[in-house]
């Protein structure tokens, strides 16, 4: 029988709780998806912790007082899925979002059992908010840092609102005629499913984990080299 599936969702969002977060609603559109499914689910709010700067694991080694990351890691690490949610400010994602994944980084020499970066086999996504343009690069961006930390990233991994060009509501927001900005947009509320679910999918595709074979660190540093030539002219 396969374990249930945990996603975590990260919220980087500017503004501590308990005040109101436009990128929560984004979550909670994706989140209530995983749920109806059975995934195990978990949102935390970055900005309300004491996320040191820095891209050690434990940044109170290193000469900072205080450091949440490491407790908010065990958190994550739990997690099948990570989603980072961010909304945009200047064209770009957070700082918060920002420190998030140097923090995420820093954790990148942490090995499994096979040898492979602790975050092989899990998946992760994007959900990006705000009332100015900048979406596809934020994605860009931190997609590739997320990947390249090691984790899977399934197609169309990214989903968001963005709204007009230029100061606006932002998702969630109550307009004027009494809607809610966002609330209707089939592009968003498509690219928010589609995005869920092939989380989940590819999640439950590498729960037996990623085969080893030519991605073991241990085996490399005891002078394995898994068919890489080495010419001998050098």
């Amino acid at each position: 029988m396969t374990e249930p599936i945990r996603a975590v969702y990260v919220n980087g969002t500017l503004t501590p709780s308990p005040g109101e977060s436009h990128t929560d609603l984004l979550i909670e559109a994706s989140a209530d998806i995983l749920r109806q499914q059975g995934v195990e689910v978990e949102v935390i709010r970055a900005v309300d912790h004491d996320i040191a700067p820095g891209v050690q694991p434990d940044m109170t080694e290193h000469g900072i007082a205080t450091d949440a990351w490491p407790q908010l890691w065990e958190r994550i690490s739990r997690a099948d899925i990570l989603v980072l949610a961010t909304p945009i400010w200047l064209g770009n994602l957070s700082s918060v979002t920002r420190r998030v994944i140097e923090r995420l980084y820093a954790q990148s020499g942490d090995l499994n059992d096979k040898g492979q970066s602790s975050t092989y086999g899990k998946v992760a996504g994007l959900l990006v908010g705000g009332n100015e343009d900048g979406m596809k690069h934020v994605a860009a961006e931190t997609l590739y840092a997320l990947g390249h930390i090691g984790y899977t990233i399934p197609p169309q991994a990214d989903a968001g609102w963005v709204g007009e060009a230029g100061p606006g509501p932002s998702y969630g927001d109550e307009l004027d005629d009494g809607s809610i900005a966002g609330a209707d947009n089939d592009f968003t509320k498509r690219n928010i499913t589609i995005m869920a679910w092939n989380l989940l999918h590819l999640a439950r595709m590498l729960q037996g984990g990623i085969p080893n074979e030519g991605n073991d660190r241990n085996a490399w540093e005891r002078g394995e080299r898994f068919g890489f030539h080495n010419p001998e002219y050098r």
